[in-house]
């Protein structure tokens, strides 16, 4: 097998770059089904554990690997007690879709969702509906999704439409997407302290729309119930006043570039080894 480099007696051929890239996408992957829950954390705590645990071996750490060796003998049980839920949930999955759909599913159909948003936005613009639509990016916010109602279904214009009915008994508070679907309706957000925004003062769903982002990385689309003028906040900043095509290519780069940037570093691996 083609030789890349040599790190003392140890040579790095061709297929040890395939066999890292492989892993990492799978870690990759199996992060982003999990993220936004405890799991995510756990995982992260087992992935660094294991870690150490290489580079004790591979430095010689004969105490470090010996104290690694203890947690990493027991790891299984540890995986299949602490991922019990996710594991069944996981499971279930598989079993009703094939494996590749779940770990793929995002790719095509996340570009649809900035048409949706921007033409559901315009809607509610015209009958002067308020909305603040929240859409997850690399980071979970479960524990504010645990503060609205259950939704679970595929964001389309005439669903965010119903919900933001001034009716709807869903129509206050925020709605979450993660990638294409609606995950709750009527979630409460932070406020942010910003009370107004060039000399303009805001009510409590754009405080509340620039709030989320003040505290983690989602976009926010906002819009207004007495202009009906539409808004998108993104890291404790606002931007007013959106053109249809102006909402249209923000919300396309923004939502687009997150799914992008996971394949980009595997892609880029790829062609540099050819």
């Amino acid at each position: 097998m083609f030789e890349l480099f040599k790190i003392g007696f140890l040579s790095f051929t061709f297929l040890d770059l395939i066999d890292i890239a492989i892993v990492s996408f799978i870690i990759y992957k199996v992060y982003q089904i999990i993220k936004g829950t405890i799991a995510a954390q756990i995982f992260l705590g087992l992935v660094i554990v294991l870690l150490f645990s290489f580079i004790a071996q591979a430095g010689n750490l004969k105490a470090l690997g010996w104290l690694l060796k203890l947690v990493t003998d027991i790891w299984v049980i540890a995986f299949i007690i602490l991922f019990q839920p996710e594991i069944r949930r996981f499971l279930l999955l598989l079993g009703k879709k094939p494996f590749t759909s779940k770990f793929f599913k995002n790719m095509p159909s996340k570009k649809d969702v900035p048409d949706i948003l921007t033409d559901a936005a315009f809607e509610l613009s015209q009958h002067q509906h308020g909305a603040l639509i929240v859409i997850e990016r690399t980071v979970g916010i479960k524990s504010f999704i645990d503060t609205g109602e259950p939704i679970n279904a595929k964001v389309s214009v005439n669903l965010l439409r119903s919900i933001f009915y001034p009716r709807s008994p869903l129509h206050d508070g925020a709605v979450v997407i993660q990638n294409d679907e609606i995950v709750a309706a009527r979630c409460t957000l932070p406020l942010s302290p910003t009370t107004s925004v060039d000399k303009i003062s805001l009510g409590m769903r754009h405080r509340a729309g620039l709030g989320i982002t003040e505290q983690s990385d989602v976009l926010s689309l906002i819009v207004s119930e007495e202009t009906g003028s539409i808004s998108v906040a993104e890291d404790g900043k606002l931007y007013r006043g959106l053109s249809r095509e102006s909402l249209r290519r923000l919300l396309s780069k923004k939502i687009e570039h997150e799914e992008q940037k996971g394949m980009k570093g595997l892609f880029d691996i790829f062609k540099k080894a050819k």
